[in-house]
């Protein structure tokens, strides 16, 4: 028999059990705990950010540091969201239907059915790597912005990116990428990246990029890892995305995170001649003939393309396309097994569709001369005159920026556009 003490001892686990069970279920349901997903972005703290940022008066800076404490600090004082968070994408409509990103799970298993074919015994182990997962074709979404393509889009900016290179991006936005509204038509930027592809960095970058997209607001991040054969997912992810959210947006340039662009020439050159539907111009390579040698970045295995020559295909570094070509090319993407070179297939998928890209002068993927020392390759009056030139580091781009917009008196403009 238990006595009137024991009987309250037993009573008080009891109710102390019960209300730890309820109040763990209520803040599941309130998504409060969720350790499958990245860092949650509150769109209200966003917009408080925002407005402090643009107050001067010092009370109001204040508040400022002490949101940016908030966002390092691991505290049990979570802001509470007076809006739906970013990461919860608004639909976007095309037509009635709903429009959303709808990969949830990164399931993906290899394909060990290849492992008893002698042509993939003979691959190098990257190779196998690729070919072993290469089905997998869409993972879900770290960060997202669906709302960079609300409204009328004229050019949206889309540079390819990795969680390492913040300064980069930071250049990129003080410069060529910065958001803009030209005559009316509106510019938007993002940049795409996947995971670091290094545990160490995954570890420290993750945390960084985060917070960079905490301010910013401007990148685009999927759930796999960031590599070389790689990028092809990043073309794909983005064209799917695209189709997905941006039924508004008139022209893209994709360009890579290294590279010179002048926004006043692209409008130029849109705005030049009536362009057909399928327009896409670059940096345009034809009859290049797949890489052999296996020291080479490039070098692709017969097994994996036995062809003479690649169709047409626009240097990575930087390439102009319509918005309805984009569109046609994220179903093309899903009928082509995926390559390892990303630009070699993107021009595989405009071979489907049988559009031959443009080469234009005004795209220089490779420097402005083949010479990599030579004093052209650093002469602001042939950069005022390009679209794109590509390999630059952060500190020469912003150099070159300054120069081509000060000024700066040239003996003629070269005509190209």
């Amino acid at each position: 028999m238990m006595n009137n003490r024991d009987r309250w001892r037993v009573y008080k686990r009891v109710s102390v059990m019960f209300f730890l069970a309820v109040v763990a279920l209520t803040v599941v349901q309130r998504g409060s705990i969720n350790m499958g997903t990245p860092f949650e972005l509150e769109r209200q703290a966003r917009m408080e950010v925002e407005r402090v940022q643009s107050a001067t008066a010092l009370g109001e800076k204040t508040g400022l540091y002490h949101e940016i404490k908030s966002f390092w600090k691991s505290s049990k004082h979570k802001l509470v969201p007076k809006v739906q968070a970013t990461t919860q994408e608004p639909m976007i409509t095309e037509g009635s239907s709903p429009r959303t990103w709808d990969v949830t799970s990164s399931n993906c298993t290899a394909n060990h059915n290849l492992s008893s074919q002698d042509w993939f015994r003979s691959l190098e182990q990257n190779f196998k790597q690729f070919m072993l997962y290469r089905h997998c074709r869409y993972f879900p979404m770290l960060l997202n912005h669906p709302e960079k393509c609300t409204g009328d889009i004229y050019l949206l900016m889309v540079i390819k990116s990795v969680a390492t290179q913040h300064d980069r991006r930071e250049v990129i936005r003080k410069t060529w990428g910065k958001e803009q509204v030209v005559d009316g038509k509106r510019i938007k930027t993002l940049f795409l990246i996947g995971k670091p592809s290094n545990e160490a960095e995954r570890a420290n970058h993750q945390k960084l990029v985060e917070y960079e997209d905490y301010i910013y607001r401007d990148i685009l991040q999927w759930d796999f890892m960031d590599s070389f054969f790689n990028l092809t997912l990043k073309e794909t992810h983005f064209l799917k995305w695209f189709h997905t959210y941006c039924p508004r947006v008139r022209y893209i340039f994709k360009g890579d995170d290294d590279v010179f662009v002048s926004v006043e020439n692209i409008l130029e050159y849109l705005e030049s001649t009536n362009h057909a539907k399928n327009l896409f111009v670059g940096d345009v390579i034809f009859k290049a003939k797949p890489i052999r040698k296996k020291e080479n970045k490039y070098y692709i295995p017969q097994a994996l393309y036995n062809k003479t020559h690649y169709p047409p295909y626009a240097g990575g570094g930087g390439f102009l396309m319509d918005g309805t070509l984009a569109r046609r090319l994220h179903w093309v993407t899903d009928t082509l097994e995926l390559y390892p070179i990303d630009d070699v297939f993107l021009g595989m998928c405009l071979e489907v569709l049988q559009v031959t890209p443009i080469k234009h002068n005004a795209f220089k993927t490779f420097g402005l001369v083949k010479n990599k020392n030579s004093k052209l390759n650093r002469e602001p009056c042939f950069f005022r005159s390009m679209i794109v030139v590509h390999k630059l580091l952060p500190s020469d781009l912003i150099h070159m920026w300054n120069l081509v917009n000060s000024d700066l008196v040239c003996s003629q403009k070269v005509e190209i556009l």
